[in-house]
């Protein structure tokens, strides 16, 4: 393999979804005709966007959408974390926990109380199986994990996001503070 071969490798990318509204993956494909030219560059291994279902042993780059709610995000965002190089926290959800962090002062046991049990429903119960055990408390992917980079927003812009990928994808990283509110 020549040198020119070897800096043109394309980097692998995944992206997953936690407790979220998926807001910050229709921006992601908001991306367009941009998708196909970033394909140049790299190659979508793992999503909610392919059929793949296990994740891979190693991926460059790793959006996350979404906050740790349940036993199932902890254990996807942990095996995310060992298998990425550089993981994302992708849109507010992920930075702060957003919306679905909404619910930790009132509790687990509240929330599942008004939602199946006083919710009218032919035969009320709490599940205890398909629906993921809730944590807790609900968190932002950084409280559980180490991130390499923050891209805010509800959701971030398919601008935004285009720009982080092009910036990490060239070995930079982005500089935010003018695409986000939490800019100058």
């Amino acid at each position: 393999m020549n040198d020119t071969h070897a800096s043109t490798a394309k980097k692998s990318m995944a992206t997953i979804w936690l407790d979220g509204c998926s807001g910050c993956h229709m921006s992601f494909l908001d991306l367009d005709e941009r998708l196909l030219e970033l394909t140049a560059q790299m190659e979508l291994v793992y999503s909610p966007l392919v059929d793949r279902k296990d994740f891979p042993e190693h991926v460059d780059i790793t959006l996350v959408e979404g906050s740790v709610s349940s036993e199932e995000d902890l254990h996807k965002i942990r095996l995310v974390r060992a298998h990425t190089q550089t993981l994302v926290s992708l849109g507010d959800c992920a930075v702060t926990g957003n919306v679905p962090s909404l619910r930790n002062p009132i509790g687990v046991a509240a929330i599942e109380q008004r939602a199946y049990l006083e919710s009218g429903l032919l035969h009320p119960a709490i599940p205890d199986q398909v629906v993921p055990k809730l944590l807790p408390f609900v968190r932002p992917v950084h409280a559980v994990v180490k991130v390499d980079l923050y891209v805010p927003g509800c959701p971030p812009s398919a601008d935004t996001i285009y720009y982080a990928l092009t910036e990490v994808l060239a070995g930079r990283t982005p500089d935010l503070s003018d695409r986000t509110r939490f800019g100058k």
